[in-house]
């Protein structure tokens, strides 16, 4: 774990992994994240075949005012199924569709409006329809609406509201309510909190796939968090949504391989993880990831290496890279010697409260007091 020992010493002795979750953050719901969003609602039978006498007999029917048949074509439209896609035309017979009731086209049509596919956006009709096919029991719509609720897009902020609908959605089974739902438990928003109702929600929506459950599922393993400390069960869950690209798993995973820690210590392990959730961008592992490089741990030692991470880190806020990225230049370390670059990035993860920065700070200040000036 990265920490503020040996703070006199600026070269090695302070760079350690930075631990997962270190820099705070709560769950956070996952709500309209495409790699995780489960599609939108389908009664099709999957042996229908997508041909033109089909697609003619459905739009003989939709115009004759079948629901469902008009809820085909805009599907078919929508996916672009036997038909050249077009958002405008799925938006128009979802719409005959839901005239008539039809709660799968209600629901589709509330998702047109939130994202603005095919129709002008428009949040408070994405709710007016989300609304109409949730007290029908369609259970993306209750998850849309509960999501809806909890942060006040198209109706009023109202957090036991979204509990509510996210209940409704996550006792049919629906993984990422089930997901929200443990997020508002976690975090006691709309609900008193509680970490054993978060980890049974978690649990619930992790063996439906959702990676973002499996995820925060094994932080609760790790800190022991409404279930009993498991490490190895923690890095069990990490892996599963490592695999599915969640960045934080793969950090995650990434520091327990380089600790030794619910698994096997393997240092080429880390750094194979740790490199994928930082091409991601995820800031926490470009500086571990600068860490590794610059003891050359799992990787062959390169201060320039480091250095590039440390910055990518930095840039995003990342008060450890900023404080390391000031060492890196106060003392020559894969960059060129710069007291005042030195002084830019100390400066910056000082006033994050980082305790070794506001030290070296110091320290430069006093060593090199006319650059400073």
């Amino acid at each position: 774990m990265a920490n503020e020992k040996n703070t006199e010493q600026l070269g090695a002795s302070i760079h350690h992994l930075l631990h997962p979750n270190q820099q705070g953050g709560g769950a956070q719901f996952g709500l309209d994240n495409t790699s995780q969003k489960v599609e939108t609602p389908q009664t099709i039978d999957d042996k229908v075949k997508f041909d033109a006498p089909t697609i003619r007999w459905w739009r003989k029917l939709a115009k004759q005012g079948d629901a469902q048949a008009q809820y085909n074509l805009g599907f078919a439209y929508r996916k672009g199924e036997g038909v050249k896609p077009d958002d405008e035309k799925a938006v128009y017979w979802y719409h005959k569709a839901a005239e008539h009731g039809f709660a799968l086209a209600e629901n589709n049509l509330g998702v047109a409006y939130r994202k603005g596919e095919g129709v002008k956006q428009d949040d408070e009709k994405a709710v007016y329809w989300y609304h109409k096919a949730a007290k029908k029991g369609i259970a993306e719509a209750q998850n849309s609406l509960g999501v809806a609720y909890h942060n006040g897009v198209g109706v009023k902020q109202d957090d036991e509201k979204a509990v509510y609908w996210l209940h409704k959605a996550a006792e049919q089974g629906y993984a990422e309510a089930q997901y929200n739902l443990g997020v508002t438990y976690h975090n006691g928003v709309g609900v008193k909190q509680d970490d054993e109702k978060a980890v049974y929600w978690y649990h619930k929506a992790a063996e439906h796939g959702y990676a973002q459950a499996q995820y925060h599922l094994g932080v609760a393993y790790r800190k022991g968090e409404g279930v009993k400390q498991d490490d190895e069960k923690a890095v069990y869950w990490y892996h599963k949504a490592a695999k599915k690209g969640i960045a934080e798993a793969q950090n995650s995973l990434g520091v327990a391989y380089h600790n030794g820690v619910g698994v096997k210590q393997d240092d080429e392990k880390a750094v194979y993880w740790l490199h994928k959730a930082a091409e991601q961008g995820y800031a926490e592992a470009q500086y571990n990831l600068g860490v590794t490089y610059h003891n050359g741990v799992g990787v062959k030692q390169d201060d320039e290496k480091a250095v590039d991470w440390w910055h990518k880190a930095a840039e995003q806020g990342n008060t450890n890279a900023q404080n390391h990225l000031g060492i890196a230049y106060h003392k020559g370390k894969g960059v060129t010697k710069d007291y005042k670059q030195a002084i830019l990035w100390y400066n910056k993860s000082a006033k994050q409260g980082n305790i070794a920065a506001q030290f070296n700070l110091a320290k430069v200040y006093d060593e090199h007091l006319p650059f400073a000036q």
